[in-house]
């Protein structure tokens, strides 16, 4: 079962991500409210997948994308972005993201990131 840590400062798009995957036979191993404790967290749990918000407080989701990477080459992110965000989510890809969904999440578009990032 593949493991996943939700990134996002808000609790109720976490919630929603979290009901998505668990429905779908992922494990959900924590949820971070900013970059920051995802970096933290992806340092103790090793999640297979991440899914990270872009605009949060303290620690944006491309800083943190290049923190996880340098920590771990091979990490696997999956940006959330809100509509008109196209240019940060090229700035997360070119940092090392390897996809990107789009709020208001839709299950089947979650399902098919997270199936091509894992392979």
């Amino acid at each position: 079962m593949p493991k996943v840590l939700i990134v996002d400062d808000a609790a109720f798009m976490r919630m929603m991500l979290k009901d998505i995957l668990t429905k779908n036979g992922f494990e959900v191993i924590g949820e971070a409210p900013n970059g920051l404790k995802a970096v933290e967290m992806y340092k103790a749990e090793k999640p297979d997948v991440v899914t990270m918000d872009i605009t949060m407080p303290e620690m944006d989701g491309i800083a943190a994308v290049k923190q996880i990477k340098a920590i771990d080459p091979n990490a696997k992110v999956i940006m959330c972005s809100a509509m008109g965000q196209q240019a940060m989510v090229m700035e997360a890809i070119k940092s090392g993201a390897k996809d990107f969904i789009v709020k208001p999440f839709q299950p089947e578009r979650v399902l098919e990131a997270l199936k091509k990032v894992l392979g």
